[in-house]
């Protein structure tokens, strides 16, 4: 056995796979896993007890803002305090490459924050490199982001692309894969997509095929036309003849709850044709930008950021408009530009989603929210504390399998997402009675209960509730020959 420089003793070991735990010793050297099994009289430079723990996979978050948070924050505490050791960024349309922008960038890229200066990478490939070089705590794959392409290419983003300027985002999607993008991704319903065409969304998709790139989708509605939409999205991937990831998938709105049963069964069906997989996050609101359109009566709104009144940060809109006199959306667009939590999604479906066997989990959180909502903080822990204990979602072997092969599989994570020799060592040390979310909407940035040790590439990024100072991730690529390349 070659030396050591850790040993995890006396765990009850999940692998990832969905297979039961069993009791085991895991061993590391470098960046990799040795061994698991029984380790009696083999010595490491270092040694933890797992006794009473669960030993997993690191969590792969596979749907998230933190592009900017990876080089602004690289501790990256909201992440690895719950057990994340790999992410993907770029998400819904929104990357922080290939772009330079001189002041504060407009919605959704403020998705990102608010702050001038963040986006400044011409070319994907220099913010690979820069990662690379200011490495963060934890791993991530990277999206290239379609309203990114956009405000790239075009003068005025509330017009289709033409042709020239479709050919140009077409080869900047060609290089991001080549500087080692694993996907493209859209936000459908965004401001700066909102007037795209299919046709465009299909001819940027379809560039990703030499590649073996994802096509990761934020669609066009979640509300009224969440059906329309989600026909829209397959039908793309389709056509273009890759992989997709429906993001963030959810029904909105009072007037749709219950539709996940329909909108499941369309996947489902789709499933058996072409390659499609899904992510959610285990909570039942949303957030994103404040839309005045959404301001609308007995809508519950929550406001998050405020560059014109940051003093109302975590007061309700209701409340707001009440005070100034104002209808819901006068309110909203004297709040502008603004964050806002949306309570508009309905627990039966929520609980739908998450149970569906091929739902992966993704936080969706927003970093730079000055009151973020507490997926950001929480989303893992929840998964396993609320769904899978509390509830009985799922056992808690599938709950792992969720959250670290099954995105590792889609991502293209090679030797990531699972446990077993040869592998790399992104494992999470966890308490199964005590591991819980903690944060709350009225008090979101609260690390998780129960996670008691996580290790990046074979080093100790989290400890007794701290950060331990190490920076060893590292940006992955899509390997297409593990990957998920056909309906499974």
């Amino acid at each position: 056995m070659p030396f050591l420089s850790l040993i995890i003793r006396n765990a009850d070991v999940i692998d990832g796979t969905g297979a039961r735990r069993f009791r085991g010793d895991l061993g590391i050297a470098g960046d990799r896993i040795a061994a698991i099994g029984a380790m009696e009289g083999q010595a490491a430079v270092r040694e933890i007890d797992a006794r009473g723990c669960i030993v997993a996979p690191g969590f792969i978050d596979a749907h998230t803002h933190d592009d900017r948070a990876l080089l602004s924050m690289p501790d990256m505490t909201p992440k690895i305090s719950q057990g994340v050791t790999s992410l993907v960024a770029g998400n819904c349309g929104v990357s922080l490459a290939p772009l330079v922008i001189e002041g504060r960038p407009p919605p959704p890229l403020d998705l990102l924050g608010p702050d001038p200066g963040w986006f400044r990478f011409d070319r994907f490939g220099d913010l690979v490199a820069t990662l690379g070089d200011q490495p963060p705590a934890l791993n991530c794959g990277l999206l290239v982001g379609h309203i990114t392409l956009r405000h790239r290419a075009m003068d005025f983003l509330d017009r289709p692309a033409t042709a020239a300027e479709t050919a140009v985002m077409r080869l900047e999607v060609e290089r991001a894969m080549e500087a080692g993008a694993i996907g493209f991704s859209t936000g459908l319903d965004y401001p700066g997509a909102a007037h795209s065409s299919t046709e465009e969304v299909v001819a940027l998709a379809s560039a990703l095929r030499p590649y073996g790139g994802l096509y990761c989708s934020h669609t066009r509605n979640y509300f009224e036309s969440v059906e329309e939409a989600l026909d829209e999205t397959i039908a793309i991937a389709r056509e273009a003849d890759v992989p997709l990831v429906v993001s963030h998938h959810q029904v909105s709105g009072a007037p749709n709850f219950g539709k996940s049963q329909r909108t499941l069964a369309t996947i489902d069906r789709a499933r058996r044709s072409q390659p499609i997989g899904l992510d959610a996050y285990p909570y039942n609101a949303s957030s994103k930008t404040l839309d005045p359109d959404r301001a609308k009566p007995g809508v519950r709104i929550m406001v998050t950021w405020s560059l014109a009144h940051p003093e109302l940060v975590g007061r309700e809109l209701e409340d707001i408009a009440r005070e100034w006199g104002l209808t819901n959306r006068e309110a909203a667009e004297r709040l502008l530009p603004a964050g806002a939590i949306y309570f508009q999604l309905d627990e039966d479906d929520v609980r739908r989603i998450l149970a569906y066997p091929h739902t992966m989990i993704g936080s969706d959180g927003l970093p730079h929210d000055v009151h973020p909502h507490p997926r950001l903080w929480g989303a893992f822990p929840r998964m396993l504390g609320h769904y899978a204990r509390e509830v009985g979602l799922m056992p808690l072997e599938e709950a792992v399998r969720r959250m670290t092969s099954l995105p590792a599989a889609w991502f293209g994570f090679a030797d990531r997402g699972v446990l077993r020799p040869g592998a790399y060592a992104d494992i999470v040390v966890f308490d199964p009675l005590s591991v819980a979310d903690r944060g709350t909407f009225i008090k979101p940035i609260q690390p998780a209960a129960g996670i008691e040790t996580v290790v990046v590439n074979g080093r100790v990024v989290w400890e007794q509730g701290m950060y331990t100072g190490e920076r060893p991730g590292r940006v992955l690529r899509r390997d297409p020959s593990i990957a998920i390349t056909r309906p499974a």
